[in-house]
C-alpha cells in the first residue's frame, strides 16, 4: 500500500514537471519569436543599440574566445547563461 502511494506521487510530480517544460519551451519560443520581430521593426526604423557595451563582446569572438564572449555579454546585458549564449551564437554568425 505504501509503495502504490509513492508511485501514484511519483507519477503526479513527473507529470507536473513534463507539462512544466512544455510551458516552458513554449514561452522561450514565443519570446524567440518577439524578440526577432523587435529585431526587425528596430533595424527597419534605424535605431541602432549602444555597441560599446558589446564591443568587448564582439573583440572575444573576434579572437575565438566564445565562453568570454558569453560572459562578457551577460556581465554587458544581464541576460541569462542560454539567452547570451544564443545572442552571442547570432554575433557570431553575423561576422
Amino acid at each position: 500500500m505504501e509503495m502504490t502511494g509513492l508511485l501514484v506521487v511519483a507519477a503526479i510530480v513527473f507529470a507536473s514537471v513534463a507539462g512544466l517544460e512544455t510551458k516552458l519551451s513554449r514561452t522561450d519560443r514565443r519570446i524567440a519569436r518577439v524578440e526577432k520581430k523587435l529585431d526587425l521593426i528596430i533595424g527597419h526604423l534605424g535605431i541602432h543599440e549602444d555597441d560599446s557595451e558589446l564591443a568587448e563582446v564582439a573583440a572575444f569572438l573576434w579572437d575565438g574566445k566564445k565562453i568570454q564572449a558569453i560572459k562578457a555579454y551577460r556581465a554587458a546585458t544581464g541576460a541569462g547563461l542560454k539567452e547570451a549564449k544564443e545572442a552571442v551564437e547570432r554575433m557570431g554568425s553575423m561576422a
